[in-house]
Formats: C-alpha cells, structure tokens, sequence
C-alpha cells in the first residue's frame, strides 16, 4: 500500500512537470488576475432564533436562547418568566451573510445560520425575522425562512445517524436586502485596478495592454507592484461600466517568481517552471534501522525448587544502509530535470522532499522554498 501511495504521487508531480514545462506561458484575461478597488462585498451578521426543532434545540441551561425567546414573546404582548421557558424547539443562531457591490434593496442573498449553543440539529427549523448588521451597525438586510442543512441527524442515546453538519444550515435567498452601499461609480474621473498577486513586470504588462488599447499612453499608470491607477479618457466620461467592460477582457501574459511549495504533511510538491538549479552532485541514501522485540519463556531446569517460570523480551536491532547514488547537475537545470534525474534513481516524494531543503541551504536553488 506504501509503494502504490508513492508511485500515485511520483506520477502526479510528473504531469504537473511535465504541463508546465512542456507548453508555454499563456495570456489571461484582466478580470481573472485583479480587482477593481471599491467594488468588494461586505460581511453582515445578526443573531436570531430558530424554530419549530423537533427536540433538537438548546438546553434548559442556555441563558442567551431563554432570554432572547422570552424577550420576542414581551414584544408581542406576552408576558413570560425566563426562569419558566423550559422548551427544546427553539435554538439561538448566528446569521452571516454577503453583501455584494452594486446590490439593490429589494434583492435576495443567500444567508448562513449556525447554532450558538448546544442544539443538537437545525433539521427542519424556521429561522425567525433576524436583522443582518454592517461593521458600522447599520441594518442592511433581514432574513428569514425555512433552514436547509443537506443531511440529517437522527436516533437516541447511543444509536444515532448523521450525515454532513447538521448544526449549520443555509437559506438560499433568504436575505432581503434593505439598504445598499452607496458607490457613484459611473461618474468616477479615474479607477485604481489591484492585482491578486503583486508582480511589477505583471503590473507593467497590464498598464501597456491598457494604453495600447485605449490608443494613449499615459491613460494607465503603474503605482507600485500591485496597483494601476486608470484615468478615465474624454470619450468615455460617464460611461465607466463600458471602460471596464473593455479592460477586464484584455489578455495579458503574467509573470511570477520561482518559487517551490511542499506541503510536507502529505507529500505534496509543486514547483514552477522558473525553478532552476546551480551546479551541484547530489548523492541520497536511506539509513533505516530496525528494533524488533520477541517475548521469550524462560524455565527452570526439571525437577528445581527453587527456580520460576518469567518471561524474558528478546530484543535484536538490525541497520541497513542502502548504498548511495550520485548524481550530477549541470548550472540552469530546470527543477523538472532535477525531478526525472531523482525518480531515475528511486527517490521518493517524501526524499526528495529533504532533498530540496539540503539544495536550498546549499544555495544552489534559485527560487524561493516554502514549507506549508
């Protein structure tokens, strides 16, 4: 089982060699490597309860749910002693949602709904009228409805069935937005374009493909490794949506530093195709050492008095030592040169692993390492 889990991942980090060397860098378009600063979703919260739990809500010792049902009931007119509510239908929840750039009042948003306390499942509740707050506590939606879970949980004591998580739930479209963040983006005079990952020769490309398109140079403007700040030209006053629309579709080859991934947990290496090696002889050997333990009975010789049967642990230590291998690279060796010439030797994910760090503190890697 050991030996196919290797191969399974000396073949994958093959292929994903092999792809990214064997064909070119490839253009993207603007839209899937940057943001538009300003136009960003919002987090809401709000806390609220849910209903109807066919006995699967908050105990009789969760303070907050108890006060919080006792305090609706006052609103509606009736009077109930907290020290009295004794019900297991009712749960106290978190409601999370998004609030999306541009959103109008009146529009729906999917809403989050998880258990605060000790309720066992929100299986078939009704999550009540709930206020969704900004980080400036300021109501920008409401929500309610009926909670879906996408599993179930069911049985008693030690008996029981559960599939997903039943303690969070999802309403889609349960969220009525009711205030909207104001942005006047149609009359803006310029707009500041960030990149997801800062790179000045990635910024430098975008600001050029931006002025050549829109037939001047000095339009785009590159501000540091992550922004592009856009003036709005003449012809497009007023009309910001169409400038954007024009840009976001430009494509663009991006460009990123060398650097190499491992995820030593789970074996896992991934590498760019930037990756080079300075001139360097590798030689790897396993040294693995092995303690094995046998229970023995010891007796007395026949017929003794005085002698008793014990048991006595046989222990016999063994070191093999699998003779090294040397290999040989030559300065700009790609890292999937390197790879082919470890797996023509017989190293392991988990080897080679150890073998990038060795070439890192050597520094012969020319790239960055990260350990995740």
């Amino acid at each position: 089982m050991r030996l196919s889990r290797v191969v399974i991942r000396g073949v994958i980090i093959g292929l994903i060699l092999y792809f990214s060397l064997a064909f070119p860098a490839y253009a993207v378009r603007i839209k899937d490597i940057a943001t538009i600063q300003g136009v960003r979703a919002n987090d809401l919260i709000g806390y609220g309860l849910v209903i109807g739990l066919n006995g699967t809500g908050d105990k009789t010792g969760t303070t907050f749910t108890i006060q919080s049902l006792s305090s609706m009931l006052a609103k509606m007119g009736l009077s109930v002693d907290p020290n009295a509510v004794k019900v297991k239908n009712v749960a106290g929840v978190i409601v999370t949602a998004k609030l999306p750039p541009f959103i109008k009042p009146g529009m729906q948003v999917d809403v989050l709904v998880s258990s605060l306390g000790d309720a066992t499942s929100l299986q078939g509740g009704t999550l009540l009228l709930t206020p969704l707050k900004g980080a400036d506590q300021q109501v920008y939606a409401v929500a309610q409805g009926p909670i879906s879970i996408g599993g179930f949980a069911g049985g008693k004591e030690g008996d029981t069935v559960q599939k997903n998580h039943p303690t969070v739930g999802k309403i889609a479209g349960g969220g009525l937005i009711e205030r909207e963040v104001g942005l006047a983006f149609s009359g803006k005079d310029s707009v500041t374009i960030l990149m997801r990952q800062q790179d000045f020769t990635t910024v430098m490309r975008v600001s050029q493909a931006i002025n050549t398109k829109l037939g001047e140079e000095a339009v785009a403007v590159p501000i540091d490794s992550g922004t592009v700040k856009v003036q709005v030209p003449d012809q497009y006053r007023g009309r910001v949506v169409e400038l954007m629309a024009a840009i976001e579709d430009l494509n663009v080859l991006v460009d990123h530093a060398a650097k190499v991934v491992v995820n030593e947990r789970t074996g896992t290496i991934v590498m760019g195709d930037k990756v080079r090696i300075s001139d360097i002889a590798i030689s790897h050997g396993n040294l693995t050492i092995r303690v094995k333990t046998e229970e023995q009975v010891s007796q007395p010789p026949a017929f003794s008095t005085k002698g008793e049967t014990k048991v006595v642990p046989k222990v016999e230590t063994t070191v093999e030592e699998e003779k090294a291998k040397l290999i040989l690279l030559p300065s700009g060796t790609t890292i999937g040169e390197l790879v082919r010439g470890l797996n023509a030797i017989g190293v392991s994910p988990r080897d080679l692993i150890s073998i990038l760090q060795v070439i890192k503190a050597a520094g012969a890697l020319q790239s960055e390492l990260e350990i995740i």
